[in-house]
């Protein structure tokens, strides 16, 4: 997504509420933890806010960073507070960098009465001690895992405004032996998630000024076990005429994010989406728009135009016959000598064959 973009839906983000404002915490909880050689850890980035002055945070922009000593496995939302992810979190190893950009309208502005969990998850990160491996910049026994600096958070005051934020990292403590028995919480919760992603329907909105005036879908749902991994979408074909058509019954399905420009402007098309989880369960929501909505399909022109087409070449084709043949007819000579000759060739012929009788 596009900084613009992702500044777009973050303002959109912002605009709910207005509530007055002091600081906030973002953490990675455990702060402390060991880990034996492959052995793997979950770690939840947590927000705090000042409930005392009313406090209330609604969107966050994170960056995280790693030292090259632990390697970052998967990441869970399943459990998040959040409900709108601008930039859904990526792991880029490359950079050893996690971003993220998500918030809740009207904001979070605490734990819930009464609630004795820690409710302010806002995403689940899985890491893997790999060991001590040959080349490594940090052959420390110690992981770092901490917030890079433009990390922000914004306050739920309608304006956007950007919070005093307190960050803090977590550190790991790697043993260079493996433990007696494999510690892997993560792959026993991904087995034993049996249940599919919640049921949720398609919206079908057109055009802003981010599209084009295009239609487009907008989808969301939520896996309280181990959390949504991708979507896919598939348009098929509700019509066929000869081989021109948008879609076909067994259209793929293309791996999308909310929100998703349709490729059937049309609208004649069934329009599917797939919700998967961490653990491959799925549930597939169904869209058919209306038939005040749909358009002429493109193929209906196609066809048209290619029969047009075709008259036409026919036509030509016999107008162009009809010209050489009376162009030949014209200029074929005519002889009375020949006629005559002709005709009394016929003569001897007919006596000749009676003759022969």
């Amino acid at each position: 997504m596009s900084g613009k973009t992702k500044l777009f839906f973050i303002a959109i983000l912002l605009m709910f509420g207005a509530q007055t404002a002091d600081a906030a915490s973002l953490y990675i909880d455990p702060a402390f933890s060991t880990l034996y050689r492959g052995d793997a850890i979950k770690m939840a980035v947590r927000l705090d806010v000042d409930e005392d002055t009313s406090e209330c945070v609604n969107a966050v922009d994170g960056v995280i960073t790693y030292t090259d000593n632990i390697e970052p496995v998967d990441i869970s939302l399943g459990d998040s507070i959040f409900s709108v992810w601008v930039e859904a979190p990526v792991i880029n190893k490359e950079n050893r960098t996690i971003t993220f950009a998500g918030g809740l309208p009207n904001g979070y502005c605490g734990r819930v009465q009464g609630d004795p969990r820690l409710t302010n998850t806002i995403v689940e990160l899985v890491f893997r001690s790999p060991g001590f491996s040959v080349g490594s910049s940090n052959d420390s026994g110690v992981a770092e895992i901490s917030f890079m600096s433009e990390t922000t958070a914004y306050l739920n005051d309608g304006l956007g405004t950007k919070a005093d934020l307190n960050a803090y990292g977590s550190k790991i403590t790697l043993e260079k032996s493996a433990g007696g028995n494999l510690q892997d919480p993560w792959t026993d919760e991904v087995n034993q998630d049996l249940m599919p992603p919640q049921e949720f329907s398609i919206s079908l909105e057109k055009g802003n000024r981010e599209f084009n005036g295009k239609y487009y879908i907008v989808f969301n749902t939520t896996d309280k076990e181990t959390g949504i991994d991708h979507y896919e979408v598939m348009e098929e074909s509700t019509t066929e005429l000869g081989s021109f058509m948008w879609g076909r019954a067994d259209a793929p399905w293309v791996k999308a994010r909310s929100p998703y420009v349709l490729e059937d402007q049309t609208l004649n098309s069934v329009i599917r989406v797939r919700a998967i989880d961490k653990a491959g369960n799925e549930y597939i929501a169904t869209l058919i728009p209306g038939e005040d909505q749909r358009g002429i399909p493109l193929g209906y022109f196609v066809y048209g135009a290619g029969g047009i087409i075709m008259i036409l070449l026919l036509l030509a084709m016999a107008f162009t016959g009809y010209k050489a043949f009376r162009k030949r007819r014209q200029n074929m000579p005519i002889s009375e000598d020949m006629e005559d000759d002709d005709g009394d060739e016929l003569e001897a012929d007919e006596e000749n064959e009676y003759d022969t009788k």
